[in-house]
């Protein structure tokens, strides 16, 4: 890395780097009001077209639920529904320390959350989760109508940051939205925890200190 491509900006993926989720405590719970097998549920929610569109804003929460009770004739209705697909989240001690980088890091440089997620989901851990007063940027798919590893999704988060990629470093848990980033030049780290992230910071020349 050459002066000339100095890092300006730093963008974090949220789940599973600052806020970690399982989606098997969803479907359990769920399990009980429909005759679908816990593996079945899993499957149909959350690596789906139907996610995906709620995630892309394509489709309203109403609208997500009302397919999701067609699909697995779910004996709920969408008050009790809400709070099942909202409580799959934790911090552990992991995303604490991604946290507290986060908030070390500010004051030197552009912080930003690039995230996929649906507007339940992003209302409610605003709501649950003190994690989010350390970006000065924040940029979901439900509200730019484009999911990661889309790229406009990355093109939208370098224009607000007004960074040029070579100068823009990211982590994410996922190799294959990482690999993306990097087909636009961004710095693209995978996430391996959060000693591997401060070695990552350091050999693209970010004072971490």
């Amino acid at each position: 890395m050459t002066d000339n491509h100095k890092i300006q900006a730093i963008i974090f993926d949220l789940g599973r780097v600052l806020i970690d989720f399982d989606h098997t405590i969803a479907a359990k719970r769920i399990a009980k009001f429909t005759d679908q097998t816990v593996p079945e549920i899993f499957n149909f929610f959350f690596d789906s077209k139907l996610t995906g569109l709620f995630e892309e804003d394509k489709i309203t929460p109403l609208e997500f639920f009302s397919e999701v009770r067609s699909a697995l004739n779910l004996r709920l209705d969408y008050q009790a529904f809400v709070p099942i697909w909202n409580e799959i989240f934790f911090l552990s001690e992991e995303n604490l320390a991604v946290y507290q980088l986060a908030k070390s890091l500010r004051a030197k440089y552009k912080i930003m959350l690039l995230s996929n997620t649906n507007i339940l989901h992003f209302e409610y851990l605003k709501k649950s989760f003190p994690v989010f007063d350390v970006f000065h940027h924040i940029i979901t798919s439900f509200e730019v109508g484009f999911q990661k590893p889309h790229p406009l999704i990355y093109k939208k988060a370098l224009t607000v940051l007004e960074t040029p990629a070579e100068e823009v470093f990211y982590t994410d848990d996922r190799s294959e939205l990482v690999e993306a980033a990097r087909n636009l030049r961004i710095r693209g780290f995978v996430f391996r925890g959060v000693e591997q992230l401060k070695k990552d910071l350091m050999g693209a020349g970010v004072n971490i200190n």
